[in-house]
């Protein structure tokens, strides 16, 4: 029977989850424009949501304990987080000194599914610092919960699914903002100055 331990629980895993989600990140960049050009949004509100599910529950089972066991393994997960933010980083300058590249009207040509399924693959399982946040870092803070950390993992995944729902609908309130190519060259500069600030924190820590 669900008790008040397990809320507990439960609920530090909700807010744990939302302290590592809630951040500009390349996940949530990518989520965030899809929503702003309302292309596909569901599909990738879903993938990246089961993907951080499947995350966290191999942190939970230990996944996150074996890594930060290997500090090399750690570092180098560091390392790579890195390079995939400065390369998606660049990527965002790029957009943000092309303004023909950024049209948020029905003008623009949309991406098919199948395409932008690949990319919420790409931007969750080919991205090492998500792989520090959900599995090793939130899965070392889920042992501390003993037999409760099931519960922690429910609250984390919770927090994963309001927030990727959240960001990918709550959007297209900012639609008639972003019906300016001014307003998508800010929103690519600030992206990419994050992308350069976080993987230089994660430089900074393996080395």
């Amino acid at each position: 029977m669900l008790g008040g331990p397990e809320l507990l629980a439960a609920g530090a895993g909700l807010l744990f989850g939302l302290s590592l989600i809630v951040a500009i990140g390349a996940q949530n960049a990518f989520v965030l424009r899809q929503g702003l050009r309302g292309e596909h949004v569901l599909l990738v509100v879903g993938v990246c949501t089961l993907s951080d599910v499947l995350l966290i529950v191999a942190g939970v089972a230990g996944t996150g304990a074996v890594v930060a066991g290997r500090p090399g393994l750690a570092e180098a997960m560091r390392l790579g987080g890195a390079a995939f933010l400065l390369a998606y980083g660049a990527l965002a300058a790029r957009r943000a000194l092309r303004p023909s590249a950024m049209r948020a009207d029905e003008a623009a040509v949309p991406a098919g599914w199948v395409a932008t399924l690949w990319t919420a693959l790409a931007f969750t399982w080919l991205n090492p610092h998500v792989y520090l946040d959900t599995v090793v870092l939130l899965g070392s803070v889920a042992e501390h919960q003993g037999d409760r950390r099931w519960w922690f993992a429910v609250g984390a995944a919770v927090a994963s699914a309001a927030w990727f729902l959240a960001l990918g609908q709550g959007a297209r309130l900012l639609r008639p903002v972003f019906a300016r190519r001014a307003a998508w060259r800010v929103l690519d500069g600030a992206i990419a100055v994050f992308m350069v600030v976080l993987a230089a924190a994660l430089v900074r820590a393996a080395v």
